[in-house]
């Protein structure tokens, strides 16, 4: 008996289509529909924290609220500043890359840029979700020969956001840097840990922080900010430490 032939026909991979198209029938990879489509299937690293997160939420002088802020572009960018591939980043951002420890470029509620070391940034765009083929323009920028990277690490880490009156005395139970806003003025991001999970920590607003930490520390995270936040929801907290002594 003759093998049975597939009705279904497949475009051929050319060397025009880009690494991150999915074509029908090969790789494995079923055909993306649509941008719409991809929102759908995706789920984000801490959505099944959803009610915890809200339930959580502290109201008042004292509030403090957390919430994941899911699937925004972040593409890994490295260049020596003052070179041919930095000056080549720079144009497709239309803004300077930062020079210096803590500083960030660009638009806070959009694409702006956070300096990880002397060669070594993230784009970061949270005023949308994060597409196939987001670091294209980038790489292709840069000249051949030219030294500078730009990868898509949109899958890497999430982002956490802490606002509130209280966001920063949350951070200060398991953050090691000094956040008095002296140290830490609204702008600045570094390199940090919370608790034992290493992250990127932006001050986006004067009450609004965001956190990055890697996809897969997202839910320890997102359950170490809550049980932080707790007290601050407490209708007494002397009489709450009181109480809490006495059962120790």
């Amino acid at each position: 008996m003759a093998d049975e032939k597939s009705t279904t026909e497949t475009a051929p991979r050319t060397a025009e289509t880009p690494a991150y198209a999915s074509v029908p029938g090969q790789d494995g990879v079923p055909e993306i529909a649509s941008v719409e489509e991809l929102d759908r299937l995706r789920v984000s690293p801490a959505a099944h924290l959803a009610d915890l997160m809200a339930g959580a939420e502290v109201t008042g002088e004292r509030g403090a609220a957390v919430r994941e802020h899911p699937f925004a572009t972040q593409i890994g960018m490295r260049a020596v500043p003052g070179s041919e591939g930095a000056a080549a980043l720079e144009g497709v951002l239309g803004f300077p890359l930062p020079t210096a420890v803590g500083e960030v470029t660009g638009d806070p509620q959009g694409l702006h840029v956070l300096w990880l070391s002397p060669d070594e940034f993230l784009a970061v765009d949270v005023s949308e979700h994060q597409r196939p083929g987001a670091e294209a323009p980038f790489a292709a920028a840069l000249a051949p020969g030219a030294a500078g990277q730009a990868v898509d690490l949109s899958a890497n880490r999430t982002i956490l956001v802490l606002t509130g009156p209280s966001a920063r005395a949350v951070l200060e139970k398991g953050c090691h840097l000094d956040l008095h806003p002296r140290a830490f003025p609204v702008g600045r991001a570094e390199v940090t840990q919370l608790g034992i999970v290493p992250l990127y920590l932006h001050r986006s607003g004067e009450e609004e922080w965001r956190l990055y930490p890697r996809q897969s520390f997202a839910d320890f995270c997102v359950r170490w900010l809550v049980d932080a936040m707790a007290e601050f929801g407490a209708a007494d907290p002397e009489a709450e430490s009181r109480e809490l002594a006495v059962r120790g």
